[in-house]
C-alpha cells in the first residue's frame, strides 16, 4: 500500500467520521421538523371546527341583524306615520280645541264675575241694612 492509498483511507475515514458526526444533528433537527409538523397538524386539526363554529356563530349573528334590520325598519316607518297621525290630529283637532277652552275660560270667567258681584251686591245690602238697624236702634234709645 501506498502512502497514496493509505491518505486515501485516512481521508475515506475522516469524511466517514464528518458524515456520522454531521447526521447526529440533521437526525435531531429531522425529528424536530417533524414534531413541528405533528403540531401544526394538531392545531390546524383543532382551529378548522372553531373556524367553523365561528363562522356558524357569524351566519346566524348576521341573520339576526337582518331580523333587527327589517324591525328598525318598520319602528322607522311606524315613527313616521305616528308623527304624521299626530300632525293632523293638531291640524285638525287642536285649533277647535283651543277655541273650545278660550270660549270655556270665558264662561268660567264671567260666572266668576257675576257670582262675585253677586256677592258684593249681598253684601252691601247687608251692610245697608246693618246701618239702618243701627240708626233705628239709636232712634229707640233717644224716644
Amino acid at each position: 500500500m501506498s502512502v497514496g492509498d493509505i491518505a486515501g483511507i485516512i481521508a475515506a475515514g475522516a469524511f466517514v467520521l464528518l458524515v456520522g458526526l454531521a447526521a447526529v444533528p440533521l437526525i435531531k433537527l429531522g425529528r424536530v421538523l417533524d414534531e413541528a409538523r405533528r403540531l401544526v397538524r394538531g392545531v390546524t386539526d383543532e382551529t378548522v371546527p372553531l373556524i367553523n363554529g365561528v363562522t356558524t356563530t357569524v351566519q346566524h349573528t348576521n341573520h339576526q341583524l337582518e331580523r333587527i334590520d327589517a324591525i328598525t325598519a318598520n319602528v322607522q316607518q311606524v315613527t313616521t306615520n305616528v308623527s304624521a297621525l299626530t300632525s293632523l290630529f293638531a291640524a285638525t283637532v287642536g285649533s277647535p280645541v283651543v277655541k273650545v277652552a278660550a270660549f270655556t275660560y270665558g264662561v268660567r270667567k264671567a260666572l266668576a264675575d257675576r257670582k262675585r258681584r253677586d256677592v258684593e251686591k249681598r253684601i252691601k245690602s247687608e251692610m245697608k241694612a246693618a246701618k239702618k238697624r243701627g240708626r233705628d236702634a239709636a232712634g229707640e234709645e233717644e224716644r
